[in-house]
């Protein structure tokens, strides 16, 4: 349809033409056009598409009797642009082609299909611009819409338009989340009336005509059909009375006349296509035949205006097909059901049979029930959890109440907490009978208790979660040893989210479970459990080897399942002090994480990995880490303005009550983790700026009352901090457990911790050897922060001393560190110290002296490091044409041209 004959529209076309253009011009974006049905969004989008010269334009719509089949809509997206499936990466192009159901293999990430998805489309506009015009997303199976979405939120730099149209849907608008959404209003009344005008046959009353489309809310669809079934004086006669205009009952009236006047074949197949649109003109066609209903009934009811043919069955509007299939009789509805069926058996569409199968089936029917749940362990396979749950679901439905029926509303529900749908699997959960219940199916509903209160952030089950999930494991216990072992490792990384805040059990009777649940099975999670349990209850030089035993066995798992341990891989290498083994093993869960599209796993790590930085690494790496989460926020939907990191404010000096409210809350929320941290890191500002008492009055508690393995780690700032502030005989004990630590584990990292803080206990004569030797350990570590905090400690302990020349050197040795690192929390009292020796205190510019964004930065980094654009784009979730962009502003801001001299410029860095 040309844009001129859409009536009353020239806003709207103007707003969606300059989407367009603005992606001709290489600024792609999408926007979500919704309204009610009728309000003419097919029209508008078609209209705009139809005109829009020099592009190239790809279609979808979505069919209910798809929704519970994952990436269905994704799949028909790609045929028109598999040509380009050479240019995407193995694991991407592997991903399509499972989530199409073309190839076996592990379930893709939904974001991975996503990304492979943006590198088909990156290609395709690389020739000509696109226009991808996807009609009907509130019809679209979740994990395409899910995919679309991802779409949409990186294409600022491709020349790609996503055009969408759907009903008014929260979920829509939540998956898509980031998308602009416009409602599309009814026309104006002046627009409206000339649409009714022009589709009477005879002239009308103006009176009437603006009180028939005031009371039809300019909605052009009913316009124009009521309009072509009552006579003028009808439409005059609703216009001017009292009552309302029968809008609805009246338009479906009129759709079911005109299916009544087609012969009786051409309505039974109009009932085939209600059953499911979506099918395709070969199932419908399969189904007919089965029914004797001749091949020509489809065109015949096309003639009529009732449907349109187009290798789908797309309806004249929702009411026709609501109408056709509400007027049939249930017997009549499971009867086309079941011909639909089984020409889907016989053309091989397993998970179209079993929906048909299900919708064709009044009540309980153990074999259809089961070829749903075959349906939804296809589904699981080509990574379609979402739709495993629903199919799942309606399974439970078919399923006497029993045992069998409550497996399957807590597979459902599991299914669910997979892909973040929250409320789902609790309904779900409700649905559950306890009484049919046996131990291990009620092991199962409390972990999926525990999995919705992580993301609900209920404190009296985040509180008593790691007891929950020590009788979860009991339940499983006799009967499934491997996921009774799996459930501890859950329980022991409840017990890091609770922290102090932890009721019911005791670490040491954790401990003493996961040992035990250790013996039970052998493999990768019984020696984790090992290590685990060891970290918990042994003396530290017996519990060293386990540790390292079960770091050595997550080191030669599989990436899938590596990258899923980054809480047990903080804590094992944070007991052995073994920062580089942390960082390494952290980087590569990461890397595996990017490299599946496993968004919510990548999230998991960087988060971990922006709080380890803060102890032997440095403050600009957790920084930017930070700064990814927040983009990974924002590919998968969420708000990045609540990711917040406390130990990262307060180190980057932000409010201190921020930080404190951060915390506060916390510890509401059952999270005591993030308190002690929030806590932690503003004793750590208060050493920086020189307020000491302070520092002993947070920390003390904290070391007072220990936890696992972090305590030791918090040994060198109570140190600093009880001997500053005259408590020099509690960091005695400190001291001397350190010095135990670090001859057991070997750390070079411990080992300058340990030698540091020696020296702030020692007599002012003997001090001097231990602070070279802690210069000389952490020089040879990737803790700049801890480097930088030495060479001040012993530049602080010269000046005292009278040693100004000296002391100058190893303070301005710690400007340098602390401003490489991102530790600028600590260069006033630095500077104060070098203005003591006589110099000037001045520093080099702090915060980010290279002036670049943090996308600019990361991707910077990566270029400097010598990864292609195709690896940068892959490594954070973007496209290739993205990096090509941040990297020509990136040159510019640095006056450089190649990527050697950006390497240089930066200083060789790391890709992270």
């Amino acid at each position: 349809m040309p844009a001129n004959a859409l009536v009353g529209r020239d806003a709207q076309i103007v707003e969606l033409e300059s989407v367009l253009e603005r992606a001709r011009a290489g600024h792609g974006g999408a926007v979500l056009v919704s309204g009610e049905p009728g309000i003419g969004k097919t029209s508008l989008l078609q209209a705009v598409a139809s005109r829009a010269a020099g592009v190239s334009v790809v279609a979808v719509a979505g069919f209910e009797a798809e929704s519970t089949i994952p990436f269905a809509a994704v799949q028909r997206l790609a045929i028109p642009l598999s040509g380009r499936l050479a240019v995407l990466p193995e694991r991407q192009r592997q991903a399509l082609a499972i989530a199409a159901g073309r190839a076996d293999g592990p379930p893709p990430d939904r974001f991975l299909v996503g990304l492979g998805l943006l590198g088909l489309m990156g290609a395709a506009a690389a020739e000509q611009p696109l226009v991808c015009v996807v009609d009907d997303a509130h019809h679209l199976d979740v994990e395409s819409l899910d995919a679309l979405g991802f779409v949409a939120r990186r294409i600022e730099s491709e020349r790609i338009a996503l055009l969408f149209a759907g009903r008014p849907d929260p979920a829509v608008a939540r998956r898509l989340a980031g998308v602009p959404e416009r409602t599309l209003p009814g026309l104006p009344t002046d627009a409206a009336v000339r649409l009714l005008r022009r589709s009477t046959a005879e002239p009308i009353d103006p009176a009437a005509a603006a009180a028939i489309v005031r009371a039809l809310g300019g909605n052009p669809l009913a316009i124009v059909d009521l309009a072509g079934d009552a006579s003028a004086a009808e439409l005059a006669g609703w216009g001017l009375a009292d009552r309302p205009v029968p809008v609805g009952p009246r338009l479906e009236a009129h759709y079911l006349r005109q299916v009544a006047a087609v012969d009786p074949l051409a309505q039974a197949w109009l009932l085939l296509a209600a059953a499911d649109s979506a099918a395709g003109l070969d199932v419908i066609g399969a189904a007919a035949d089965r029914l004797g209903i001749d091949p020509d009934a489809g065109s015949r009811a096309e003639a009529a205006g009732l449907v349109a043919l187009s290798g789908t069955v797309r309806f004249r509007h929702p009411l026709v097909r609501s109408a056709v299939y509400t007027a049939a009789s249930g017997v009549d509805r499971r009867r086309v059901h079941r011909a639909l069926a089984a020409a889907a058996t016989g053309l091989g569409r397993t998970e179209l049979e079993a929906w048909h199968s299900a919708q064709a089936t009044p009540g309980p029917d153990p074999a259809i029930a089961d070829r749903l749940e075959h349906a939804a362990d296809l589904a699981a396979r080509r990574g379609g959890f979402a739709s495993r749950a629903s199919v799942l679901a309606r399974a439970a439905e078919l399923t006497a109440p029993g045992r069998r029926q409550a497996d399957r509303l807590i597979g459902a529900a599991e299914a669910a907490l997979v892909v973040g749908a929250v409320q789902v699997a609790a309904d779900l959960l409700g649905r559950v009978d306890p009484a049919v219940l046996d131990p291990v199916l009620r092991a199962r509903c409390t972990v999926v208790r525990y999995g919705i209160a992580l993301f609900t952030a209920d404190p009296d089950i985040l509180r008593r979660g790691t007891a929950m999930l020590i009788e979860a494991a009991d339940g499983f216990h006799d009967h499934d040893p491997v996921r009774e072992q799996q459930t501890l490792l859950m329980a022991f990384e409840s017990c890091v989210v609770a922290d102090r805040l932890m009721d019911g059990v005791t670490p040491d009777e954790l401990g003493e479970r996961m040992a035990a649940a250790a013996a039970l099975a052998d493999g990768p999670t019984a020696d984790i459990l090992c290590g685990l349990g060891a970290l918990i209850r042994l003396p530290y030089d017996r519990a060293v080897p386990p540790v390292r035993a079960a770091l050595d066995r997550i080191r030669r798992l599989p990436e899938p399942d590596a990258m899923q341990l980054g809480t047990a891989i903080t804590a094992l290498t944070t007991f052995l002090a073994d920062v580089d083994e942390r960082d390494a093993a952290l980087d590569r869960c990461a890397a595996a994480a990017r490299a599946a599209g496993a968004l919510r796993s990548l999230d998991t790590v960087m988060w971990l990995i922006s709080l380890t930085q803060l102890t032997g690494g440095t403050v600009r790496r957790a920084a930017e880490c930070v700064e990814e989460v927040r983009g990974i926020r924002r590919s998968m939907g969420y708000d990045s303005e609540q990711v917040v990191n406390p130990a990262v404010i307060a180190w980057t000096g932000g409010p201190r009550e921020l930080v404190r409210q951060i915390g506060a809350a916390a510890a509401a929320g059952g999270f005591g983790g993030v308190t002690a941290v929030a806590t932690w890191s503003l004793a750590v500002r208060d050493l920086a700026e020189g307020r000491y008492p302070d520092a002993y009055r947070l920390l003390r508690p904290q070391i007072m009352e220990p936890f696992l393995q972090v305590t030791p780690v918090q040994f060198p700032d109570f140190v600093e901090a009880a001997v500053r502030s005259g408590h020099a005989d509690e960091a005695v004990t400190r001291v001397e457990e350190m010095d135990r630590r670090a001859a057991v584990n070997g750390s070079p990292w411990y080992r300058g911790l340990a030698a540091r803080s020696r020296a702030l206990i020692a007599p002012p004569g003997e001090a001097e050897p231990h602070y070279r030797s802690a210069v000389e350990a952490l020089a040879g570590t990737g803790a700049l922060i801890d480097l930088a905090r030495a060479h001040l400690l012993y530049g602080e302990w010269l000046r005292r001393v009278r040693r100004r020349g000296e002391a100058r050197r190893e303070l301005t040795s710690a400007r340098d560190l602390f401003e490489r690192g991102g530790g600028e929390i600590f260069l006033g009292r630095v500077r104060g110290e070098i203005e003591a020796t006589g110099a000037a205190g001045t520093t080099a510019d702090e915060g980010n002296p290279l002036g670049l964004t943090a996308q600019e930065l990361a991707i910077a980094r990566r270029a400097a490091a010598g990864q292609t654009n195709a690896q940068i784009a892959g490594a954070l979730f973007i496209s290739p044409n993205t990096v090509d962009y941040h990297l020509r502003k990136v040159f510019a801001k640095l006056a450089v041209s190649s990527r050697r001299q950006l390497s240089d410029r930066l200083g060789g860095p790391a890709a992270g």
